[in-house]
């Protein structure tokens, strides 16, 4: 059956259009059938309001980009010419898209097979999956979910021209049926580093959206601040949000700037970012770390450390150091504090995961404490892995009583995984082969593929981490590890970029480390593995970057191909 409307002719055909990420079918039409966009005229239809966050991103994407003033209606109207068609399709709107395609545009579809007006019947399979067609006198995308709408809008605005006034604005001629490779598409900002504004996080998750991604992992609290409002716990903010001073140049780094650093976002704050990210089906995800990079919350709590009685600092160098790094001690009362803690997070959180870091854990620190060594004996543990393992159970526990999940670092693996969790594997593949096989959930961000603070050149024009990861090892990265069964590979739901930002200190840095390897982590995302091509993904490549000239992204210069 065919899943396009239109079926173009091999005359006159325009040069496939440089969509990123690379859809999963597309056919390119005559440039005579391009659309026009026009000032006032040009309409917007959406047939249910749960469209209209599409609609309205697309609205104001043209007004602020192009000048243009577009419409939005809901009133259907299958003889309207200049026309934008949103629908969220199911069996019953057959008619209405038929209608709506047929007598917009009747020359075009002279001749057409009937079965390319029949609305699929298998979309639920696919949720996210959108058919886009751009003919002469009305453009259609239709998806069976309101998200799979917007991933359509992405894909139209990829069919204009990067330049600020084009006359006439025309999306280029085009029939399209996509679908994501991958359920979990994610990209990480650690903002505990250096921390980032309102604005900027809402202008990140922008470019997430821009390249179809669905997931925000905000790294909210590390050892270097404390980044979210707790109401309980206001030291958490009042001190664990300010540091003294940060190293400068590259760890071991040449003194100390002395410049307090720091900040955090209110509560009402991250709801606000919140319902910004979900108006582009964004799910957040806050990583609250534990029981290790918990300095911030020790320098305003230290009671809850394994030296109580000694005072701490936010610390101000990178890194984990066993003589520094204290840890939370198991104790009830840490227990109490953190099930308080969480209890205010996943109350601002819709999102039905909870990341709690459990990596890099200074372990020496248990070893040390008379308290943590009496219980390994009382739980009958075997030792300080065993005792990571009992408190991310522990934590487990409660967040499952409050109906979420939990996303851990593969050290969750160690001392025994705990029940529901699912497993972030960054220290290579071998902790998420390991969970894959334990049936339990994987997202793969292996730290030489998917670390993008690393150096995008061998040569750097910034100063970045000391590890090199090039546009192209990004690109053929393969989430799916071959050791793993058919069965098994089920069980990787997706992948991740990172951004750490020791050495990110300000928006524009953000971007030239973000750009174009964003591009290349969306392409393994969503596209078909079978279609994966680097030359060919450098050639689209050139049209997206002079989107960024024209939408004001940062990039490094050297990717000018």
């Amino acid at each position: 059956m065919l899943s396009c409307l239109l079926c173009f002719q091999l005359s006159s055909i325009a040069q496939a259009p440089a969509i990123i990420p690379n859809p999963v079918e597309m056919k390119a039409g005559k440039t005579t059938d391009n659309f026009t966009i026009a000032n006032h005229s040009t309409q917007v239809f959406i047939s249910d309001s749960s469209l209209r966050p599409s609609a309205e991103f697309f609205i104001n994407f043209i007004k602020k980009h192009y000048l243009l003033d577009l419409t939005l209606t809901t009133v259907v109207d299958a003889n309207r010419k200049n026309v934008i068609n949103l629908i969220r399709e199911d069996p019953s709107q057959e008619s209405l898209v038929k209608a709506l395609i047929t007598k917009q545009n009747p020359t075009q579809v002279v001749g057409l097979a009937k079965s390319a007006l029949i609305i699929e019947k298998n979309t639920s399979k696919n949720p996210e999956k959108y058919m886009l067609d751009v003919l002469s006198q009305s453009v259609a995308i239709r998806s069976a979910s309101p998200a799979g709408v917007f991933y359509g809008i992405q894909t139209l605005i990829q069919l204009l021209p990067p330049s600020a006034k084009p006359v006439p604005l025309q999306a280029k001629a085009v029939s399209i049926t996509d679908y994501p490779r991958f359920a979990y598409r994610g990209m990480h900002l650690d903002v505990s580093r250096h921390f980032f504004d309102v604005n900027f996080v809402k202008k990140y998750i922008d470019y997430l959206a821009m390249h179809k991604l669905n997931y925000f992992h905000w790294h909210l609290t590390d050892d270097h601040g404390w980044r979210i409002e707790i109401k309980k716990h206001p030291r958490l903010t009042t001190v664990g949000a300010w540091r003294d001073g940060s190293i400068i140049g590259l760890y071991p780094g040449k003194g100390n700037d002395k410049i307090r650093h720091g900040g955090y976002y209110t509560q009402t704050e991250v709801k606000e970012v919140i319902k910004y990210a979900a108006d582009r089906y964004i799910t957040i995800i806050p990583e609250i770390e534990m029981p290790g990079h918990s300095m911030a919350v020790l320098a305003a709590y230290p009671e809850l450390s394994t030296t109580p009685k000694l005072s701490k600092k936010v610390a101000e160098t990178w890194g984990i150091f066993n003589k520094f790094n204290n840890v939370l001690l198991p104790s009830e009362q840490t227990f109490n504090f953190l099930e308080e803690v969480l209890t205010e997070v996943m109350a601002l959180f819709p999102s039905p995961y909870i990341h709690i870091g459990g990596d890099e854990c200074s372990k020496i620190w248990w070893k040390q404490s008379a308290f943590s060594q009496q219980l390994i004996k009382e739980k009958g543990l075997k030792d300080e892995n065993g005792l990571q393992s009992y408190f991310i159970h522990r934590i487990e526990k409660f967040v499952n009583s409050k109906g979420k999940t939990i996303i851990g670092w593969d050290e969750i693996l160690d001392g025994g995984l705990a029940p529901n969790a699912i497993v972030m594997s960054w220290r290579g593949e071998k902790g998420g082969i390991a969970a894959a096989k334990q049936k339990h959930k994987v997202i793969m961000t292996p730290e030489n593929f998917m670390y993008f603070n690393h150096s995008q050149f061998l040569k750097d024009d910034s100063l970045t981490a000391a590890r090199f990861l090039p546009l192209a090892d990004v690109y053929n990265y393969e989430p799916v590890p071959a050791v793993l069964t058919p069965a098994e590979a089920r069980y990787i739901w997706g992948a991740q970029g990172n951004l750490w930002t020791e050495y990110i200190t300000n928006p524009a840095k953000v971007e030239y480390m973000l750009f174009p390897r964003l591009d290349a982590l969306s392409e393994v995302l969503w596209s078909p593995k079978s279609k994966r091509n680097f030359p060919a993904f450098q050639e689209r490549l050139k049209q997206q970057l002079r989107r960024y000239d024209f939408m004001g992204i940062r990039y490094s210069r050297r990717y000018v191909l």
